[in-house]
């Protein structure tokens, strides 16, 4: 099949209540490939910032990326700042760099401000998201509306400005009451889970079928392997519990669920994450999807994994490597029969000085010739 023929077959509106699991199975067989390259498209728009702030505007370049890449999806930009940015603001903190990092529990006027913000008015960068999936709904009836959020773990490491020793600590034992770290850790997962929670529920409010996850901080880096052998449940508890969450309102909703972790993984976390039952499942460039195939259930889709982190610079990795990874990905995925999409690593983003470089790159993705 040819890159692309999938959409070019479907002209016709898509009916929101068919977009199921067997939907997005019928795109993989299909032949479906395409990048998380929103980001890229939104830069070519001079005032790409204020894009950003104005939802209709926001949901132009959604669609804009789809044509594209010839997608049915709309897929939002990953920009995993939207949820600290509206935290910051429940709470009054200035974060204009992104850099604020809490050191004390939250005490009590200040989960108050929290408990109002969680179910007031959105900041600007959240209302404008909630407002880009509500254009496609409204719009653009001929494309799938998808939403996207970061993982509560992920947000949790924003707000630390050093989580590891205390997921470590928990990991060895120790508890919110041995360890104020700990209690610290523990507060503001919960804070984080609830929030992204929120912001999922406005936008499935919104009308998105799809909602795509991003959790690259559960991986080996924050979460140690040694103490996952030896029976620690520290990456059930603050990786998996929290996404069980997400993925039960998902499924309540019946909103499908694409889970994203680009991290360096161990198999554990590999088959935990298939415990989530995701329509989608999308991995980062060191896995060997092929392999991975045995590990997740045979209805979840493997999305991915070609290096885009990468795509910047031809000294990492030339035009003619991704063509051949991608072939080779494609050729794998179809021995092991297992349900494929050929896509990018993570978000394939804008960087200055380096544009064509960068889409000429996704270009020899989608267009190399498989044959299949």
């Amino acid at each position: 099949m040819k890159p692309g023929r999938y959409l070019r077959g479907c002209n016709t509106q898509v009916k929101l209540m068919n977009i199921d699991r067997s939907y997005f199975l019928d795109l993989a067989a299909n032949g479906m490939r395409t990048p998380l390259g929103t980001d890229l498209v939104l830069h070519e728009h001079p005032d790409a910032k204020a894009i950003t702030l104005d939802g209709p505007r926001l949901g132009r370049v959604m669609a804009e990326a789809a044509a594209r890449y010839r997608t049915p999806l709309a897929i939002p930009q990953m920009d995993l700042t939207r949820e600290k940015s509206a935290l910051m603001d429940m709470l009054g903190i200035a974060d204009a760099n992104h850099d604020f990092h809490f050191q004390a529990p939250l005490d009590d006027a200040a989960l108050s401000r929290f408990e109002v913000g969680l179910h007031g008015n959105l900041n600007p960068l959240m209302r404008a998201h909630v407002q880009s999936v509500q254009y496609i709904v409204a719009d653009r009836p001929e494309l799938v509306p998808v939403g996207m959020a970061i993982g509560p773990f992920s947000l949790l490491t924003k707000l630390l400005a050093d989580p590891i020793t205390p997921v470590f600590e928990a990991g060895a034992g120790a508890t919110a009451t041995d360890e104020p770290e700990v209690a610290l850790l523990e507060q503001l997962l919960e804070i984080s889970t609830r929030l992204v929670l929120r912001t999922i529920e406005l936008q499935i409010a919104a009308g998105a079928k799809l909602m795509v996850i991003a959790e690259p901080a559960a991986n080996k880096v924050y979460f140690s392997p040694v103490q996952m052998a030896t029976g620690s449940d520290a990456f059930q508890r603050y990786a998996i519990a929290p996404n069980r969450r997400i993925a039960k309102l998902l499924a309540d909703a019946k909103v499908e669920l694409m889970f994203h972790c680009c991290g360096e993984l161990v198999e554990p976390m590999l088959r935990a994450f298939g415990t989530l039952h995701p329509t989608v499942l999308s991995l980062g460039s060191s896995r060997k999807l092929w392999e991975d195939a045995a590990c997740v259930p045979a209805s979840t889709i493997l999305y991915g994994n070609l290096p885009s982190k990468q795509f910047y610079s031809d000294k990492l990795i030339s035009t003619d490597d991704v063509a051949r990874r991608s072939l080779e990905l494609l050729g794998r995925m179809r021995e092991v029969a297992h349900p494929f999409i050929l896509g990018s690593e993570c978000d394939v983003l804008h960087v200055p000085g380096c544009e064509h470089s960068i889409r000429g790159k996704v270009h020899a993705m989608m267009q190399c010739d498989c044959n299949f």
